[in-house]
């Protein structure tokens, strides 16, 4: 069973919908599984822990780009090496990045926020319940993170509409290589380039006249006279751009349609949806936004029972960890009155996720609030799966009011 073929085949466009049973099988077969020489997918929660917290693993160091070979607006650093955000560096340059991201986007910053979460929030569901029915997804899921963020950032309003097709193109392009067609990688490549050249000219902006925004925080952050350099403000940007926006989309419209699949919809959130922010917990492990990550060995190590050499890569099959029924018992229910139990939607260790805190804001917001106004919602039509891989959501999620 474990071999790359197989793995592949888990992705297949008809098991979009369900992918889980799939998953479980593989779990139940080998939680660590080597599918190609120095190639791994872990699946069991006590291995895939493992993995995302241990130091031994981390990410391969930028290879140096032949000059040839790059676009003129490709970020490099000095010695031609390709700019990533901290997501995807190793301790120290990891730990610098992030102390000076983490300065600007703080708990304090995120709870500055609510009530324009909640404001946002509110106008949209009554566009909604005006309308009687539509696709959640654009009433809902989608514009409330990307105006949040663009507020954060400081991005026009006549602009923000640009955000989501950046964030969707750069999306797609996470999944595995191998999963990956060269049309998808022109795609993002295109959407990178246009952030990179719209977000030059709104930093020089802030440089001249900076505002109450995280745009103007993050170009003024420093930290004993370090500073982001403007090729690592770009790529902290776009990480803030999908992370912000594409996960919580995910989040939010994963949610709807788990809710609405059990007997009592809404309501079992209760009458003032009280029951959202366990919820929105049990959206996260049961029907993650982020489906899977990756490291590579960065020396000899060990999970669980099987030895791991250096320079191995192993894919980490969130989606199957999130049900393991060793942590979860009966993991295929949806229960949203479950207690919140351990997960690895956002990560675990050194990268664990610092948006998580603005999009449980969000998460929680939406779904108490469609509860308490909408609590008859329910689906009109079938559901429609966006084709990634590495983010897991919807693209249209019909439902109606009455």
């Amino acid at each position: 069973m474990a071999d790359l073929e197989t793995f592949t085949q888990m992705f297949a466009p008809e098991y979009k919908a369900d992918p889980y049973p799939l998953y479980r099988k593989w779990r139940e077969a080998e939680p660590v599984a080597e599918i190609a020489p120095g190639f791994l997918v872990v699946s069991g929660l006590a291995e895939a822990t493992e993995v995302v917290r241990d130091p031994a693993f981390g990410h391969p160091q930028p290879e140096v780009l032949d000059p040839a070979a790059r676009h003129p607006d490709d970020l490099v650093d000095a010695e031609g090496r390709p700019v990533v955000s901290f997501l995807g560096l190793n301790p120290p340059d990891h730990t610098r990045l992030r102390r000076l991201v983490s300065k600007a986007f703080t708990p304090r910053m995120v709870e500055r926020l609510r009530p324009r979460v909640e404001d946002i929030t509110a106008r949209l569901i009554s566009d909604l319940i005006d309308a009687g029915s539509a696709d959640l997804m654009t009433a809902l899921a989608a514009p409330l993170p990307v105006e949040v963020i663009s507020e954060m950032l400081g991005v026009p309003m006549a602009d923000r509409s640009r955000f989501a097709e950046w964030s969707h193109a750069l999306a797609r392009a996470l999944d595995p290589a191998f999963l990956v067609a060269d049309s998808v990688l022109e795609e993002a490549g295109d959407a990178g380039r246009e952030f990179n050249a719209y977000f030059r000219e709104l930093a020089a902006e802030r440089r001249r006249n900076p505002g109450e925004d995280l745009l103007s925080d993050l170009v003024a952050v420093t930290d004993q006279g370090d500073k982001l350099t403007e090729a690592e403000l770009l790529v902290t940007l776009t990480l803030l751009l999908v992370a912000g926006h594409e996960t919580t989309t995910n989040l939010i419209g994963n949610g709807v349609l788990a809710l609405l699949g059990t007997e009592a919809g809404l309501r079992s959130l209760g009458d003032d949806g009280a029951l959202a922010p366990n919820a929105v917990e049990e959206v996260l492990r049961h029907d993650s936004p982020v489906q899977l990550t990756s490291r590579v060995a960065l020396k000899p190590t060990r999970v669980g029972t099987t030895d791991v050499a250096p320079g191995a890569q192993a894919i980490v099959l969130i989606g199957a960890a999130n049900r393991d029924p060793a942590t979860h018992p009966d993991p295929d229910t949806f229960d949203p009155t479950r207690e919140p139990s351990r997960h690895l939607a956002f990560g675990q260790g050194i990268h664990f996720c610092l948006g998580s805190p603005l999009a449980r804001l969000e998460g929680q917001t939406a779904l108490r609030e469609l509860a308490v106004r909408t609590p008859a919602l329910h689906l009109a039509g079938p559901p429609t799966w966006n084709p990634t891989i590495t983010m897991r959501g919807l693209s249209q999620l019909p439902v109606a009011i009455g």
